[in-house]
């Protein structure tokens, strides 16, 4: 279901030019275990570009320009034994993206009676991480550590390894969701849902603190589209939309309604054109709102677009309604961290099983439903003009995570994440996603520290604890992360 995004990760080996001749043999072996970091970084799914071994400040620069020539996302620096600070900052200079410093022991422990000077080097690497934190921090470099061991061990030193390489990965793929943000272009199709101010968002803001393009368009630029429709490519669009959902009866709800075959092909020429703009703009994401008037052909395309936008966001391609472009950014980042992330808000609040009830009218990640996704047809959407078909599932139960984007007073994008567990029970049967969402806290305090906040009233729901992951990805962003639990 998620669009895997590969992040180009610069690594650096260090060490002291005037141990090699000293220590025979100490040069090749930390190179070898560089290879294996190199390896392992690799399998984890980054492009890895390697600048060996640094053991003086002329390599350090030559590493430096190798990584800003790369254009690398992230650098990792593999400390293989001490080396002096003035030989590792230039290498991560140049770039100045974040770093991660490995400090990797390759034993559990020295066998201090039978340790040499020589072997001792080839495992302290412990020995200059401080000083080279502390040059990082005056030159003002983002950067983090990860400790533990090189290679496992088994017994009860096995956890140090076990621990660093989880975190390692963590890295590596905030690193990718980073990526990804940094290259999306995410289109905007008509505009934000009259006076929900907490929605309004600045373009220029995300194209500055995000490196995102967002993409002005056009419900003309839709409407051609879906004018160029073939019957053949509505066919098929027809059998996918059956394939992936069964077609809910009317239900209780007075405003519910069968799904006509012709209201069917109608929806489905509207997926095939959201299709092809996707295509022919190139785009990574949509959010999109149009209020239409009276039955216009704007109201009629844009009470047409959920189905479509549903099978968008299970392919990847995440689409927030009412025009909401930061929650877009967090639906986005959810499904890169392969959490899925579906478009949600807070629907009421259970205080006989301490649940919250979460959902919403339009498109869901109809990947992640516990179930098939039901179409149900609608003779209204509330709070908006036109009628239509609507998506109804709740998502799979089990851990799930919460993710906002916000801003601030001052303008700054800021993160809201949470973690809790999606429970089995009834829903409603309103054409809405809803999930019945237990969360660290009691329904009152958790929506009491929610809204303190400062949140945009929707966020994205995804499967999977994830917050180590998005702890590591607010990092690298330089965006404020609020955790609630």
């Amino acid at each position: 279901m998620e669009q895997k995004i590969q992040a180009k990760i610069g690594v650096f080996g260090i060490g002291l030019a005037a141990y090699w001749p000293q220590f025979e043999g100490l040069k090749e072996r930390l190179e070898g275990y560089q290879r294996q970091v190199e390896a392992r970084i690799t399998a984890m799914g980054a492009q890895v570009i390697s600048a060996g071994l640094v053991d003086d400040a002329p390599g350090a620069q030559a590493a430096g320009d190798l990584f800003t020539r790369e254009n690398v996302d992230f650098i990792v620096c593999y400390v293989g034994t001490y080396a002096t600070s003035s030989q590792v900052l230039p290498a991560v200079q140049r770039r100045n993206a974040p770093v991660l410093i490995l400090n990797l022991q390759p034993v559990a422990a020295l066998d201090y009676p039978d340790t040499d000077t020589g072997e001792w080097l080839a495992n302290c690497c412990a020995c200059c991480v401080p000083e080279i934190s502390n040059a990082f921090a005056r030159a003002r470099i983002q950067f983090n550590v990860v400790s533990g061991l090189l290679s496992p061990t088994g017994g009860y030193a096995n956890k140090y390894y076990e621990n660093a390489w989880r975190e390692i990965e963590s890295w590596v793929v905030a690193a990718g969701v980073m990526r990804a943000i940094n290259y999306s272009r995410i289109g905007f199709l008509g505009h934000t849902y009259p006076g929900m101010l907490d929605m309004y968002s600045d373009f220029t803001m995300h194209h500055a603190q995000l490196g995102a393009h967002i993409e002005v368009l056009e419900m003309d630029d839709l409407h051609a589209r879906v004018e160029s429709v073939t019957e053949a490519e509505l066919s098929d669009k027809i059998a996918e939309i059956r394939r992936v959902f069964d077609i809910a009866e009317p239900g209780r709800d007075k405003i519910s309604k069968s799904v006509t075959d012709e209201a069917l092909r109608w929806t489905a020429r509207v997926a095939v054109g959201l299709d092809k703009l996707v295509n022919d703009f190139n785009l990574h994401g949509l959010t999109y709102y149009y209020r239409g008037l009276n039955g216009n052909p704007n109201e009629e395309l844009g009470a047409s677009l959920i189905v479509g936008n549903s099978l968008l966001t299970a392919r990847g391609i995440p689409a927030s309604g009412e025009g909401d472009l930061k929650t877009c950014v967090a639906m986005m980042m959810m499904d890169r961290l392969g959490a899925g992330g579906s478009y949600t808000e807070f629907y009421a609040m259970d205080f006989n099983e301490d649940f919250v009830l979460m959902g919403h009218d339009g498109p869901g990640h109809v990947a992640i439903s516990d179930t098939r996704p039901v179409l149900r047809g609608l003779g209204l959407y509330h709070g908006k003009r036109g009628y239509g078909i609507s998506v109804e599932f709740k998502v799979r139960t089990g851990p799930i995570t919460i993710l906002g984007m916000t801003q601030t007073a001052e303008g700054r994008l800021k993160m809201l994440a949470a973690e809790g567990e999606s429970l089995p029970g009834e829903t409603l049967q309103i054409g809405n996603t809803n999930s019945r969402l237990k969360f660290k806290v009691d329904p009152a305090a958790f929506m009491n520290r929610w809204s303190e906040a400062g949140p945009t009233h929707h966020c994205a729901l995804g499967v999977g604890h994830q917050l180590s992951r998005i702890r590591k990805l607010a990092r690298l962003m330089n965006i404020e992360l609020v955790v609630v639990d």
